[in-house]
């Protein structure tokens, strides 16, 4: 890998700076808007899902995969088995092939990338001063670098597209049991393999021009000891057939997602043999970090939206840097108490729909937060009196 930099000095004045702050009143709006549907959506939809599963929890029913019962046509089964398949994958550009659930042709290609790291100095009078470090490396990349975009893009130029891009084949007829499993399913078999490719397995394949094979892969370019922007490798992975774990509803002989009567779908697979609790409590697990994971999502755009609510006030106090700091943590750490009230009153709405006893202790939580806040302020006004 190899790099090199390059440091730009750019300068902003006060009241560009000012009339940006303003601006950024708006873009603050809309993402407190954005921050707050996002909050009660995603409790509803947690709500949702937990009840999904639980209704599926009581009303799953597990069977052999050796024999399809007719008698538990529409019901949601739960099954165990190999998942296999007698069809040969065949890529049509490489030639190569297997007997597989999926062969996927995973591609890179050599290529600049753009990193660049910023230091901001305030100066007298409000305006800032932005130290703006571009660094440039050569790197392997398994999706197009747009170099176009970059600060120095004529040095740095990439090739606009690839050439061979990544490629995943599903195998259309794959069995579990007596039962035909979806592409769907199949789809989430993710447990990869490398396939090492020998000169006999594509020996009647012309390969394109440039394509050479090098140690079981392929590789587009003159010495890949040495290589050089735009060269590309090209490897193979497979999914073999492997022992599985389903939940879904039972169609004829095949499978399809179970609709509940809270109206969420379950259609669940794992790799390895396990019980139906253990597939619907893993389910129920990934639904809780979920949740988690967007209300923090939530919470930070609300943050920022609030800090841009007050951005201006700091940029106004920054014609004296030292007061332009004071205000702006002052402000920050209001627009984090704010944020943490919002998001918790926003929960506890959509609670009030879907979980009332808990919106009522969320509620409680908010007015010890407001009152903590009322305090604060109150020291605040005393020492500044």
């Amino acid at each position: 890998m190899s790099n090199d930099n390059f440091t730009e000095v750019t300068s902003e004045s006060w009241f560009s700076r000012l009339g940006g702050a303003i601006k950024g009143i708006l873009v603050g709006i809309v993402l407190i808007i954005a921050a707050l549907i996002l909050l009660f959506w995603n409790e509803g939809r947690s709500v949702k899902e937990y009840k999904t599963l639980q209704e599926g929890a009581s009303s799953v029913v597990s069977v052999a995969s050796d024999a399809v019962d007719p008698a538990n046509a529409g019901k949601l089964i739960h099954t165990t088995g190999k998942a296999d398949t007698k069809a040969v994958l065949s890529d049509p550009i490489f030639g190569v092939s297997a007997n597989a659930l999926q062969l996927r042709r995973v591609t890179e290609m050599y290529q600049w990338q753009e990193t660049s790291q910023s230091e901001t100095q305030k100066k007298l009078g409000g305006g800032e001063e932005t130290k703006t470090t571009y660094s440039y490396a050569k790197t392997w990349s398994a999706s197009a670098i747009n170099s176009s975009n970059f600060r120095i893009p004529e040095e740095h130029q990439n090739p606009a597209t690839m050439p061979y891009e990544s490629n995943t084949q599903v195998a259309d007829a794959v069995s579990l049991g007596k039962f035909s499993l979806p592409s769907s399913l199949v789809e989430r078999i993710d447990e990869t393999k490398p396939l090492f490719i020998q000169a006999a397995d594509i020996k009647n394949t012309q390969l394109p021009t440039g394509i050479k094979l090098q140690a079981g892969s392929f590789y587009s370019g003159a010495d890949p000891a040495t290589p050089q922007i735009g060269d590309q490798r090209i490897t193979f992975e497979v999914v073999n057939p492997m022992e599985v774990s389903v939940i879904a509803k039972q169609v004829r002989n095949t499978l399809e997602p179970y609709t509940t009567s809270v109206g969420g779908e379950i259609e669940l697979l794992e790799t390895g043999i396990h019980s139906a609790d253990a597939i619907i409590q893993h389910a129920q697990d990934s639904n809780v970090i979920l949740t988690w994971i967007l209300r923090l999502i939530g919470f930070i755009l609300l943050v920022i939206g609030i800090n841009m609510e007050f951005k201006v006030l700091s940029v106004i106090a920054d014609v004296l840097p030292i007061a332009g700091d004071i205000i702006g943590a002052g402000t920050g750490i209001i627009a984090f108490l704010l944020a943490i009230i919002f998001a918790l009153v926003t929960i506890a709405t959509a609670w009030i729909f879907y979980r009332p006893l808990l919106a009522i202790i969320l509620l409680a939580t908010v007015v010890g937060v407001i009152t903590v806040i009322k305090i604060k302020l109150n020291k605040q006004s005393k020492i500044a009196a």
